[in-house]
């Protein structure tokens, strides 16, 4: 029952002192400081966690439809997501390299992440990331999707095809 006691007593200290450190403002938030591991492990774990949770709607249609994907493309252009992820002869935008955590390459997560997970991310965005939740600034479900077809095909598009599909209207 003492060895009870004593962990309870350290565990309500350690809260204690974990409230001091963040609420006291000795935690700094500056996009410059880099979170210590175990918060980046956390934080990681818990974004993964609940986009699997949330991310549960099925493609409407089939993502490998090429007027799809090019609607996609150019949703994802005119959208300002190349400012952050870049696309095929497109650079990321500067300030992009200022966002803590870094916006993800595209081409490598595409493969990653599940339709539905992607179409989640895109649709209510990520709290903390930059990433904005596209569903509340008019995109509807049909664009979103055609946004996920394009970065699911854009580890192969080529920067021909990408200036094609986004050239004038």
């Amino acid at each position: 029952m003492r060895i009870l006691a004593v962990i309870g007593a350290l565990a309500i200290l350690v809260v204690i002192v974990a409230a001091i450190f963040f609420f006291g403002g000795f935690y700094s938030v500056a996009a410059n400081e880099a979170d210590p591991g175990i918060l980046s492990w956390a934080i990681g774990k818990v974004r993964i966690a609940s986009i699997e949770r949330h991310a549960n709607t099925a493609p409407p249609g089939n993502l490998e439809d090429q007027q799809m994907i090019q609607a996609g493309a150019k949703a994802f252009s005119q959208r300002g997501c190349v400012n952050c992820h870049g696309a095929p002869g497109v650079n990321w935008q500067k300030f992009s390299e200022g966002l803590n955590p870094d916006p993800p390459d595209l081409k490598e997560i595409a493969g990653e992440r599940a339709p539905a997970q992607l179409f989640w991310v895109v649709k209510n965005g990520i709290r903390m990331t930059g990433m904005p939740r596209f569903g509340a600034i008019g995109a509807d479900d049909k664009e979103v999707w055609s946004i996920v077809a394009f970065v699911k095909k854009l580890p192969t598009v080529s920067e021909a095809d990408y200036k094609a599909w986004t050239a004038g209207p």
